[in-house]
């Protein structure tokens, strides 16, 4: 494994790996309810920031790393693309919604400022290009397990990402849980291709 490769794994192991135990610690944070964002707010949301600006950057780096070692452009440049999608996230934050941070009101704000605007805007870059990235992937990875595992991710992230978009309009309370469904299997199997 590449440099590049061993950069870019550890960005999308440890982005799950934050937000997971952030979720659990965080007081009146809700990992069922709130989305992972909501974590870049209030006292500790520097650690959510940070963890999106540098895992996103060492995901990106992961995904240059092969485009450079020729394995395959394109899976590369979308995957190098999640990572911008990330690194972008945590650049923006979003407003306080739904209770989060502990005493903001239920529900969502009447309006929203453009920072939250942007950040709801880079973050379809993320869930875009995941699934495009495990779509690509089917198709230019050698061999047939990687070809299956990668076809039936693309799905799964298709499905849980429209799955997210209703759960985030309709207030659901189970809106953190589904992103979580989306991002957790995402992010280990980038790390997983990352480091062929």
């Amino acid at each position: 494994m590449t440099i590049a490769g061993w950069i870019g794994a550890a960005g999308a192991v440890l982005f799950v790996v934050v937000f997971l135990l952030e979720g659990r610690v965080r007081p009146g944070y809700s990992p069922v309810r709130h989305p992972v964002s909501a974590l870049a707010l209030g006292p500790r949301g520097w650690i959510q920031t940070l963890n999106f600006l540098l895992c996103g950057a060492a995901v990106a780096v992961g995904g240059a790393g092969i485009v450079i070692t020729g394995v395959s452009p394109v899976l590369g440049i979308v995957l190098a693309i999640v990572g911008v999608g990330l690194l972008l996230s945590g650049t923006f934050r979003m407003d306080p919604v739904r209770g989060y941070p502990p005493g903001t009101p239920d529900g969502d704000p009447p309006s929203t400022s453009i920072w939250h605007r942007l950040h709801d805007v880079v973050g379809m870059i993320l869930f875009l290009a995941l699934p495009a990235a495990a779509a690509v992937a089917a198709f230019v990875l050698p061999g047939l397990a990687w070809k299956i595992l990668s076809g039936v991710v693309a799905l799964w992230l298709v499905g849980t990402v429209a799955a997210f978009g209703a759960a985030w309009e309709n207030d659901s309370p189970r809106t953190g849980l589904v992103q979580r469904a989306f991002l957790v299997p995402g992010m280990l199997w980038t790390a997983a291709v990352i480091s062929l």
